[in-house]
């Protein structure tokens, strides 16, 4: 039923084409050197009458104008994150529709950015300039420390994108895209924040970056940065038990657990203390005004940590009680311990035309060098022991692709790709829970790689002037090496895995139809795959008396997914869009209950996800914008041998509604934005048990207001003023989400 659908989809968008005139032979590519050519325009008459296009990468892998670009692509550009009150680059994403960023403040290292309906970071694929950023290990990306500052543009794109991306890209694509100096530039920003009442959001908030750039000779671009940041955090993470507290305590309150059972809130587990840096230089040579080769190396380091636990408990003089009948004062620091990361990115680009073939060949590697947290043990006094697990981490990979015209009306771009992820995991006790390098005894140990190669063609049709295909396909072949898992001491095991290979292949069709100059029609169809990481491949190790285990021989989850567009201006500056959407996933991962005493991931799931994005915009000029938009989504699990009662029930961490709303302007040396945040509820069960609200690990519904205001005092300085959270909302996104906060910045750049 679902292939009749999407026939008679395509039919219709076809059959609008008896109302198109042909107006000529126009070769795309001629159409991007003239944009290129208005924009390099020095001629001030001629820019005030020529309007500019918005041009995107990502959807395509060339240059290709929004408004024909295949899919659902969207753009956030350096000047709208300045306007903002911008902290991290996943936060920069929150006011798209059909995007979910999960985290909800710098400090929280579990990042995650949704897209169309599918969630998890490891299914959403993240590039920079050539780099995968979804780790080795697991898929994840670390956000922070990458300083929003050296941004030029993000790409966003919508729907299954591993026809041109492979692995990770199954709800789609995000693209950062750094700036390179035209010209001698050097700029300095300073600022200071906290939250509105002490203790309930990011305390001492310090940020500070620096950057120069320069070009010389009219050929070579180099860019230096260095930024920081560190916070005295807030108590995010609650003490709850169910043991009563004695008679003759005070400080407590009742509460409940996420299912409505009763439990006493007694303490927190400390303020989370934060800090992070990065220095990055890129370098870029024009050979021509073809030919160009860049290179960036950029260094992430954070480290995270808790100061002492508070307990809200006190006896009859009013001394703090840390522990009472079963509750001992180690339930106060229990999995609060330390964590920290450092990460090296290396980038080579290289851009050049032989003929009329456009080759482009990129070198990336992603290497966490460090990657570990501790855990508190059971108890405090006589050791204070605990445990620290290390993960270094590396992500390989390799790109080339070219482009080539065909006869007036098609452009082939083809080329193929190679990634290597390794990772390897030591967990250990240690003398000292605050201290990583108190190691004693090394008590498990697994790792392992997978290795893709792929081959990738897509063909942009040009039927009608107004008409455009993209048919498109890749295969991957994924193979998995050297692994192993290896458990010391109580549950004793040892083992090694064969290597084993699978392959995925990833076709797309997408139509593009613009009947009248205001109004463009989109419809697209493919399917995407994400391959099992080497966490989910060889991660086993014992805990208590359950043994967690990975699985060699998983195989790659899949996601097939149509989706159609329309947008129609209205008035000058006035547009609407309307999107629709359908996934179809299967061989979904799941950790599957084996026996009493062993969990293990499994191919056992299929998933539907159906959605509707609608969005409107309003532009005066270049100085005002307005905006609002709405997404709806029902995913839901259809088979799940791991859990059978969650059939039917709603897919973890997606929420149902998101809605955004904003302003923003810019007037002579004045600037301000205002927007606004709505999300519906979230399940982290898979059988969404978690059904009562504002507790503790509960993921709530909120709705959340920010705000900043901006003023160039000289030519080269600009204060700011920003308001997060502006009504206070208080609200759970697992923990105690940040309340109210302000933030105060100078920058000077000239």
């Amino acid at each position: 039923m679902r292939k009749k659908y999407l026939i008679v989809l395509f039919l219709i968008v076809f059959s609008l084409t008896s109302f198109a005139e042909e107006k000529g032979t126009t070769n795309t590519e001629e159409k991007n050197v003239t944009k290129v050519e208005n924009e390099n325009s020095t001629n001030e008459a001629d820019k005030s009458v020529i309007t500019m296009k918005e041009v995107v990468v990502t959807a395509t892998r060339v240059e290709k104008d929004v408004a024909t670009a295949p899919g659902f692509v969207k753009v956030v550009k350096k000047k709208e994150m300045e306007t903002r009150n911008i902290k991290t680059v996943d936060e920069a994403l929150n006011t798209l529709p059909g995007v979910f960023n999960r985290r909800q403040s710098m400090t929280d290292v579990q990042s995650s950015i949704l897209l169309h309906g599918i969630s998890d970071q490891k299914r959403t694929l993240i590039i920079r300039d050539g780099i995968t950023l979804n780790n080795g290990y697991d898929g994840s990306v670390s956000f922070t420390g990458l300083s929003t500052e050296n941004i030029e543009r993000i790409e966003v794109v919508q729907g299954p994108s591993s026809s041109l991306y492979g692995g990770n890209a199954m709800g789609g694509v995000v693209n950062i895209i750094t700036k390179m100096p035209e010209k001698r530039e050097f700029t300095l920003k300073s600022g200071y924040g906290s939250s509105w009442s002490r203790g309930e959001s990011l305390d001492d908030l310090q940020k500070y970056y620096l950057s120069y750039g320069d070009k010389f000779a009219d050929k070579f671009h180099l860019l230096f940065n260095y930024g920081y940041e560190s916070t005295n955090g807030f108590s995010k993470y609650l003490n709850v038990t169910s043991t009563h507290p004695s008679a003759g305590l005070a400080g407590w309150s009742s509460t409940t657990d996420t299912a409505g059972n009763t439990k006493y809130l007694i303490g927190d587990k400390g303020d989370n203390i934060w800090w992070d840096e990065n220095i990055g230089i890129r370098a870029r040579y024009d050979f021509s005004k073809v030919s160009k080769i860049n290179a960036s190396f950029a260094r992430v380091r954070y480290k995270y940590n808790y100061d002492d636990p508070h307990t809200y408990l006190q006896d009859a003089s009013g001394n703090p009680v840390y522990s009472y009948t079963s509750v001992k004062e180690g339930t106060f620091v229990s999995y609060t311990g330390a964590g920290a990361k450092e990460i090296n990115q290396y980038n080579v680009n290289l851009e050049t035309e032989i003929g009329i073939v456009k080759t482009k060949l990129s070198l990336g590697l992603n290497d966490e060098v460090k990657n570990w947290y501790t855990q508190a043990g059971t108890y405090i006094a006589g050791g204070a022991g605990g445990t620290v697990s290390s993960t270094p981490n590396q992500n390989y990979n390799a790109d080339i692709q070219f482009t080539i015209p065909i006869f007036t009306r098609n452009i082939l771009t083809f080329g193929g790709s190679l990634k290597n992820d390794t990772a390897n995991t030591e967990k250990s006790t240690l003398s000292e829970w605050k201290d990583e390098t108190s190691t004693l005894i090394l008590t498990n140990n697994y790792g392992g790689k997978d290795i893709t190669y792929a081959v990738f063609v897509q063909d942009e049709i040009l039927i009608l002037n107004n008409l455009t295909a993209y048919i498109g396909f890749r295969e991957d072949w994924w193979e998995t090496k050297d692994g192993y898992a290896n458990q010391f001491g109580t549950g004793a095991f040892a083992a090694t895995y064969d290597s084993r290979s699978d392959n995925s292949f990833s076709p797309k069709l997408a139509v593009v139809y613009k009947p009248f100059d205001d109004m463009t029609l989109r419809a697209s169809a493919g399917q995407a795959f994400r391959g099992p990481t080497v966490y989910e491949l060889f991660g086993t190790y014992v805990s208590g008396t359950t043994t967690y285990s990975g699985n060699p021989d998983l195989n790659p989850e899949t996601v097939r997914s149509w989706d159609a567009e329309i947008t129609q201006g209205l008035w000058k500056g006035a547009k609407v869009s309307a999107t629709y959407f359908e996934n179809y996933m299967k061989d979904l991962i799941y950790t599957t209950t084996i026996s009493s005493t062993e969990k293990k991931y499994m191919n056992a799931g299929k998933a539907e996800s159906k959605g509707v994005m609608l969005e409107i915009e309003q532009r005066f000029d270049k100085y005002v914008r307005l905006f609002a938009n709405y997404t709806y989504t029902d995913a839901r699990i259809k088979e799940n041998s791991a859990n059978p009662a969650s059939v039917e029930k709603r897919m973890t961490y997606i929420p149902d509604t998101m809605i955004n709303a904003g302003a923003a302007c810019e007037v002579g040396s004045f600037s301000a934005s205002l927007t606004g945040r709505y999300v519906g509820k979230r399940y982290s069960s898979d059988t969404n048990t978690d059904q009562v609200n504002n507790v503790f690990l509960s993921y709530d519904p909120f709705l959340t207001a920010d705000a900043k205001v901006s003023y160039k005092i000289t030519k080269f300085a600009t204060l700011s003023f920003s308001v997060d959270n502006i009504f206070n909302e208080s609200y759970f996104s697992s923990y105690v989400a940040p309340g109210r906060s302000w933030f105060g910045g100078l920058e000077v750049k000239f």
